[in-house]
């Protein structure tokens, strides 16, 4: 899977020549949401070997921590949120210069150990009090899609821990810790091979998480986060995207 994303990012450089119209450079301090990590990971590295004179910086973390951050006037030039709730609270205090986009999309999963060790076949398992189950937190996207779908279902899940973000709920189930949680499509595809098993959750219940993007109204470097913005929509940025298990929109 590795090689085969290497692959993509080499095949699509040529594509994205054209993304950054206008040269730019310094800085680029990117705040985005967890589950976008590793894809966004690689987008930094495409997107710096076409414009050499500027350094991203990613702060990966919740969607609802980074618009905190963002509210009280932490530094930022982009962000990337895992719901467009978040988004919509940065664009009312007016921290969002111009109208956030829908850059990608994502569905929920549920993740158990390898070997699924808790025999969970559903949503329905998660109302079992002898299994270890783990969510996000409340008012964490994950958090809130992941209690959505169990409502779709009509389930009361049993729950033992809520965790800050998606990738720290994957870390414990990775580790053994958990019987099952309700994760990302794309969390699950990250995870190192044989250490998480994905379960699908019917479509009639399932959530799809929408993305938004926008460049930041302080943005220290605007330039380059309008150049990073594009880089993203265009067709190498979204190859990139949907080759670790995101949807165009």
């Amino acid at each position: 899977m590795r090689t085969a994303r290497l692959i993509v990012t080499t095949c699509v450089l040529g594509m994205v020549i054209a993304c950054s119209g206008s040269s730019v450079n310094g800085e680029l301090l990117v705040s985005a949401a967890a589950s976008l990590t590793d894809a966004f990971g690689e987008v930094e590295s495409a997107f710096e070997e076409e414009n050499r004179d500027v350094d991203v910086v990613l702060n990966l973390g919740s969607s609802t921590a980074l618009r905190e951050q963002i509210l009280e006037g932490a530094p930022a030039d982009v962000f990337a949120s895992a719901n467009t709730s978040n988004m919509d609270q940065v664009v009312e205090a007016g921290e969002a210069a111009g109208e956030p986009e829908i850059f990608v999309t994502n569905r929920l999963q549920i993740a158990v150990p390898a070997g699924n060790p808790g025999g969970v076949s559903g949503l329905e398992d998660f109302a079992r009090e002898e299994l270890l189950i783990g969510l996000c937190g409340e008012n964490v996207p994950c958090g809130d899609f992941g209690r959505q779908a169990l409502e779709n279902a009509g389930v009361t899940p049993s729950l033992d821990t809520n965790e800050p973000d998606v990738r720290a709920l994957l870390t414990k189930i990775e580790n053994d810790e958990l019987d099952a949680g309700i994760v990302y499509v794309t969390d699950v595809l990250s995870s190192p091979p044989g250490e998480v098993e994905g379960i699908d959750i019917p479509t009639e219940v399932n959530v799809v998480a929408e993305y938004p993007i926008a460049v930041l109204a302080s943005a220290p470097n605007p330039d380059a986060a309008a150049a990073w913005i594009e880089f993203v929509l265009s067709e190498g940025g979204q190859a990139i995207l949907t080759s670790y298990g995101f949807t165009s929109p």
